[in-house]
């Protein structure tokens, strides 16, 4: 099992339109081999920074139907508007990839 997360960090006030654009994206995810599951998550907010925490989080069978993904036309079509709302951002998302070692 592998699950891949990115994080954002989302300037506060922006929060609700973040959500709504991920909420309205068009999904081909479940038509891609190996894909289990996915989640957007909020975290919390920091004032003093600015920002509220989200991450989005898939897993996959593997390491290797992830990549797959990130190379396949349904990746680039997912992805195609991601910079129409940059101002909503404070920097790029960071991406963390992991390998399941222990499960149930």
């Amino acid at each position: 099992m592998f699950v891949a997360m990115n994080r954002f960090r989302i300037a506060v006030g922006h929060e609700e339109a973040f959500e709504t654009i991920w909420k309205g994206r068009e999904s081909s995810l479940a038509e891609m081999p190996g894909f289990k599951t996915f989640h957007l998550l909020r975290g919390d907010t920091d004032a003093e920074e600015g920002y509220t925490l989200f991450a989005s989080h898939t897993v996959w069978a593997s390491k290797d139907d992830f990549v797959a993904w990130t190379k396949s036309e349904n990746f680039r079509q997912a992805h195609k508007n991601a910079g129409d709302n940059r101002a909503m951002y404070l920097g790029p998302p960071k991406f963390e990839g992991f390998t399941a070692v222990v499960g149930a």
